[in-house]
């Protein structure tokens, strides 16, 4: 528990900022999940579609600083390399 009336703000604005963060993580995470299935089922419209929706979660999370800029990058360039050898 905090001791002063700062600690308990700075306490309540963690829980709401924490609970917010959990969403946008859990979607970003259900994006990649899409896009994995569309790939197995070999739809490769919709798993072009569900990277750009992926894209632009990421990076919209990258920019409020959910996720550092590297890691984006490099899951952005997994799943583009995945969606390029489904072409072939």
């Amino acid at each position: 528990m905090p001791n002063s009336l700062d600690a308990a703000k700075r306490h309540r604005q963690n829980l709401k900022a924490r609970g917010h963060n959990r969403t946008i993580r859990s979607t970003v995470r259900t994006s990649i999940r899409t896009f994995e299935a569309a790939v197995t089922a070999k739809d490769k419209p919709k798993a072009e579609e569900a990277y750009e929706k992926f894209v632009k979660l990421i990076d919209t999370a990258t920019g409020k600083g959910l996720y550092h800029k590297n890691m984006a990058a490099r899951k952005k360039s997994r799943l583009h390399n995945t969606l390029a050898t489904m072409a072939s």
